[in-house]
């Protein structure tokens, strides 16, 4: 297993109280795999991916428990030198603003570079020469002649191609990408998905790819995880999934994506809003949405169930999981 997440907690103190951001998530990805991490803004992804990356900002955040294992070694371990050696080298990240992740004073090429002379000791001569190689293997057109560009001069597509230029530099095993098509038109962000998809298959890396929209990975993630108020409520493989959540929280992102065979019928929306992690309701964490809740549900946490004879590796936070399938 290239990346191990195993019962990672992560916790935010403030004025109010604690907010339980990541409460006992686990999961794993392998060479070559995509993970989607998918749920609604709140639900603990991007905390996740921050705690893995070693980039969460600490105060107020903290890692309380957990490990994370990247090849087999606990990066909770690390000293803060070795894990920037991780860092980038063989771990890295795509953010999902460009615009504000890129340094608007330096060229992009620039930017590019110096991760060979950091990482490297490359000369800014031979840096350069990789911008630009990097730039034209992300299609951005011109490279060459762009390399000494600044970011505003570029558009949303061709600076989250930079983003992913930046984070392919170095060949790592492993890229998580956080909302790497926010705030683009679906034109740009198919394309953005199928540069992702592609080269993650020349160079055999894991991808986590967090996104809180499931049409954006139907045709990229081999294995979707579904988290909620910071835990993970279902995961199984991507078509197992579409063809019968076991959630009732997946049922609901499903069936909110606009279908071209429902044109003219009112949008689905999940009813009410996700809780407030500081105050975390007793048992299952989406029962005042759940219209499948009962008792049960508001009194015990439910464990996450193996769902059995619907497709392997399959798992579930709900009690009645067996009558999700079937409705």
């Amino acid at each position: 297993m290239l990346l191990e997440v195993r019962d990672l907690h992560v916790e935010f103190r403030t004025r109010d109280g604690v907010a339980r951001a990541v409460n006992g998530v686990t999961f794993g990805v392998d060479e070559g795999e995509t993970l989607a991490v998918l749920g609604e803004s709140g639900s603990g992804k991007s905390v996740t991916a921050q705690a893995v990356m070693g980039i969460l900002d600490t105060p107020p955040g903290r890692i309380t428990a957990g490990e994370i294992l990247f090849r087999g070694q606990d990066l909770l371990k690390f000293r803060e030198e070795d894990r920037r050696k991780v860092r980038g080298a063989q771990m890295a990240m795509i953010f999902q603003d460009a615009l504000s992740s890129l340094n608007p004073v330096l060229s992009v090429g620039a930017q590019l570079g110096e991760m060979f002379t950091v990482h490297r000791g490359a000369s800014r001569k031979d840096a350069r020469a990789k911008a630009v190689e990097l730039m034209d293997r992300v299609r951005i057109p011109g490279a060459a002649a762009r390399v000494g560009d600044y970011p505003h001069q570029f558009s949303g597509g061709m600076r989250q191609r930079i983003m992913i230029a930046m984070a392919l530099a170095l060949e790592p095993a492993l890229i998580i990408a956080d909302e790497p098509t926010t705030a683009l038109d679906v034109t740009v962000q198919a394309q953005v998905m199928d540069l992702l998809a592609e080269l993650q298959r020349e160079l055999h890396m894991g991808l986590v790819l967090i996104t809180h929209d499931l049409g954006v990975v139907a045709d990229v993630a081999d294995r979707i995880a579904v988290m909620y108020a910071g835990t993970i409520v279902e995961s199984a493989l991507v078509h197992d999934i579409y063809k019968a959540p076991a959630h009732p929280y997946t049922k609901g992102l499903l069936e909110s994506i606009p279908r071209l065979d429902q044109k003219g019928r009112e949008l689905y929306a999940i009813k009410g809003l996700p809780p407030n992690l500081l105050h975390i309701p007793p048992g299952c964490a989406f029962n005042p949405r759940c219209p499948m809740a009962r008792d049960v549900c508001r009194t015990d946490v439910p464990p996450l169930y193996e769902v059995t004879g619907a497709g392997p590796d399959r798992r579930s936070a709900c009690h009645f999981w067996r009558e999700c399938l079937d409705g």
